[in-house]
């Protein structure tokens, strides 16, 4: 039996599904998971303007305010002067949301933003170079990726004590290159054999050119992947740390929040907002990372593409 002819419509339909998988960048993991990060980016800059931020000091107002709509063990309702309630130092909870989200996403983008580069640099130089550059770049990384990267980092800041959000990012950094280097190598590897980097070698192009100007463009779905992956890892070292007691002490974080919720006992006075909302906060901003990962893998993986007529 034969199918039946596709109406016009139908057939019109079918033609934007196939030019819409035409760019594989075009796809709506991708787009979901910019989304979400973005919409925590714009929430820090805008809260800012519309939102008081003075109320981030203590004493603001009074202590363990619910939402609007909840009521605390006193039985004392929320108000819409604080439409996500206050914590244990009457604190608003929204002003600390406004400005521990972004810290949070910095920190997690300056150190995956440092680690791929020097991935990038290591990766490309080890791979292409080959020899012992080879040799010492390819045993340092392998011994650095055997080494649990949140007990040093507590050791270090339990010694130093307060960090800033720059000195956090920095000291996770050197933590992540490992991961980038490794597999920008091997792809270095398979690729400088390929034609047209041979042909860049016979017409006497010099190394860099060659590694950042002939091979760099085709990993790029690779490193993007490699970055959110990493920011991904940041970001959990980073709250790990602040759950810990660890990390800024002086400047709001989602892992600030938290430790500060668990040690003052928000779990047994049913004080979810307190943690709950830089808990939720979180999840978004891991779902968001996961929906870009996801859509980078399309990107890069023609086989993972699913066209749906």
């Amino acid at each position: 039996m034969t199918d039946a002819p596709l109406t016009k419509a139908e057939d019109r339909r079918r033609a934007r599904r196939i030019r819409r998988f035409d760019n594989p960048w075009l796809n709506p993991k991708l787009f979901w998971g910019a989304g979400l990060l973005l919409g925590i980016v714009i929430l820090g800059l805008l809260g800012r303007v519309f939102w008081d931020p003075d109320l981030v000091f203590v004493g603001s107002a009074m202590p363990k305010l619910p939402p609007p709509g909840f009521e605390n063990l006193r039985g004392q309702g929320g108000t819409f002067a604080h439409p996500l309630g206050t914590e244990g130092s009457g604190r608003d909870m929204f002003a600390l949301i406004v400005i521990a989200a972004p810290n949070s996403l910095f920190v997690g983008l300056l150190a995956s933003l440092i680690g791929m580069s020097v991935g990038i640099t290591l990766g490309f130089t080890s791979g292409f170079v080959g020899g012992r550059t080879d040799d010492v770049i390819r045993v340092l990384s392998d011994v650095m990726i055997t080494i649990p990267p949140l007990l040093i980092l507590v050791v270090f800041q339990s010694a130093f004590g307060d960090v800033g959000l720059t000195m956090m990012a920095l000291l996770i950094a050197g933590f992540v290159w490992q991961s980038p280097t490794r597999l920008i190598r091997a792809q270095v590897l398979s690729m400088k054999q390929s034609g047209y980097v041979q042909m860049a070698r016979l017409s006497g192009a010099s190394t860099a050119h060659i590694m950042f100007r002939e091979m760099l463009p085709n990993l790029v779905p690779y490193l993007f992947g490699s970055f959110i992956a990493n920011v991904t890892t940041a970001i959990v070292t980073a709250v790990g740390l602040e759950v810990l007691g660890l990390g800024p002490q002086r400047i709001p974080t989602l892992g600030r929040v938290i430790y500060e919720a668990i040690n003052s006992g928000a779990l047994i006075q049913n004080l979810w907002w307190w943690w709950g909302i830089p808990t939720l906060l979180l999840a978004v901003m891991f779902i968001g990372l996961l929906l870009i990962n996801l859509g980078l893998d399309e990107v890069s993986n023609p086989r993972l593409r699913k066209l749906r007529l």
